[in-house]
């Protein structure tokens, strides 16, 4: 018989048998994802009273124990574990706890025993001690453990996605996202649980280990922090393209205003995302509580209208806007001043002839002609005024427009009821020549510069008389 000497300098004192047993299975899943073997089995031998866990691969020797990295495990997709260190922390613990271990392959038969350090008799160590193999034909590795309950088993089969099996929702490059069983999301690292969130959405399997990650994955394997996972999260997330994924984002999002969203619907690059899967799958009009406030009639009609009304955070529409700026109309996210502008586009004036008039408001239109001639006459782009009894709603304030230059027909058309007041009709007709002459929108310099010099001529005019 052999001995071999661990050299076990720190002792991992917060593990429990749990992650042991973790390690043990964990290295028994990336022999068969390496060799490419059957499914591992995890049993109860009732001759011996012991947990068998049992890989099919091409079986454990004793100079595992001495390789601190395996080339192989650290540039294989889809394995974490690392030969040695892992393996032996388990070990230890497994003394620690009074577990009893005996590992079984072809290459020998291996126990655990406390032996003097060579070259210092006065230091007892922890040793891995070496027989001749019982079965010389055994495929793979079997790891016998007594004195170990049938929870502490289960325990460390619920700190894997393998026998949790929470169901894949959609996989991307990154990872996976998993539908969510029970109160807290799941981080897991290929495979492996690190992590638990109290207020995710999801559960995550991160298969594409960044720098970050791989730092992150400490030699304990558990509680690994949210900022080394975060990034990797988001591009999950970002690389979804599912309407399963975009239905339950959006849900999500929609309680914002109540403040009672997942923690990844507070991310806005996701909420972003989240609008423009909804956008895609559904007829859908993102708003914010000001635009409800402000167009409630507007959106009560987008609503009678068939679309989903989701309300948003402004710093996202402000952000959807700008992206709209650069997108062809097809790919626009649906905000409300989108559909506002779909409405107006599409919108039909209801153009009263000046004979539909009442007497007052005749009288009071008629002093259209009068402004014209102060002014030095009608502007040649300005073909006619015209009288109409529907408006469409402002772009900005949603509320019902009093006026409006349309450029394309060359004419001003004013809202019937604006004909009851003479100083409102001046005003407003006032207001539509600055935009003709101009040819400039609201809140613009040259619309505010030639609206003034309109007012001084005006002012100027009524203090001569």
């Amino acid at each position: 018989m052999k001995k071999f000497d661990l050299n076990i300098e720190k002792i991992l004192e917060n593990w429990e048998t749990k992650h042991a047993v973790r390690e043990i299975i964990a290295n028994a899943l990336d022999e068969q994802i390496l060799t490419n073997t059957c499914e591992i089995e995890i049993f109860h031998n009732n001759d011996t009273n012991s947990w068998v866990i049992k890989d099919f691969g091409r079986g454990l020797k004793y100079e595992h124990f001495t390789q601190k990295e395996n080339d192989e495990k650290l540039y294989t997709n889809g394995v974490i574990g690392k030969f040695g260190i892992g393996l032996k922390d388990a070990l230890a613990t497994f003394e620690r706890k009074g577990v009893g271990v005996k590992i079984v392959s072809k290459y020998g038969d291996i126990t655990l025993g406390k032996s003097q350090k060579s070259g210092f008799d006065d230091l007892v160590t922890l040793h891995a001690y070496i027989s001749e193999p019982t079965n010389k034909y055994l495929t793979g590795t079997e790891f016998h453990l007594t004195n170990i309950s049938t929870y502490d088993i289960s325990e460390a089969k619920k700190l894997f996605l393998k026998f949790n099996k929470e169901p894949i929702i959609e996989n991307t490059k990154y990872g996976s996202v998993l539908q969510k069983e029970g109160g807290q999301g799941k981080i897991y690292i290929n495979g492996i649980l690190v992590a638990t969130e109290d207020n995710f959405l999801f559960s995550y399997n991160i298969t594409l280990l960044n720098a970050s990650i791989r730092k992150a994955i400490n030699r304990e394997r558990t509680n690994v922090g949210r900022s080394a996972y975060t990034n990797t999260v988001k591009s999950i997330l970002l690389d979804c393209q599912s309407e399963a994924i975009g239905n339950a984002l959006s849900s999500d999002l929609s309680q914002y205003s109540y403040g009672s969203n997942h923690d990844e619907l507070k991310w806005i690059d996701v909420q972003e995302h989240a609008a423009k899967l909804l956008n895609e799958y559904k007829k859908v009009v993102f708003v914010t509580s000001a635009e409800i406030e402000q167009g409630t009639d507007l959106v009560n009609e987008a609503r009678q209208g068939g679309a989903e009304i989701v309300v948003i955070p402004t710093n996202l529409r402000d952000k959807i806007a700008e992206q709209n700026a650069n997108e062809e109309e097809e790919n626009k996210v649906r905000i409300f001043t989108e559909f506002v502008q779909e409405k107006n586009e599409n919108f039909e004036f209801k153009i009263v002839s000046e004979n539909e008039l009442t007497i007052t408001e005749k009288e009071i239109f008629s002093k259209k002609d009068q402004i014209f001639n102060i002014i030095g006459g009608k502007p040649y782009n300005i073909k006619s005024v015209v009288v109409s009894e529907t408006m469409q709603k402002d772009n900005v304030t949603f509320l019902q427009s009093a006026a409006l230059w349309e450029p394309a027909n060359q004419r001003i058309i004013i809202w019937r009821p604006i004909l009851r007041n003479e100083q409102e009709f001046l005003g407003t007709l006032l207001h539509e020549i600055a935009h003709a002459l101009s040819g400039a929108t609201d809140a613009t310099r040259a619309f505010e510069s030639k609206l003034t010099k309109l007012l001084g001529f005006f002012c100027k005019l009524a203090i001569s008389n």
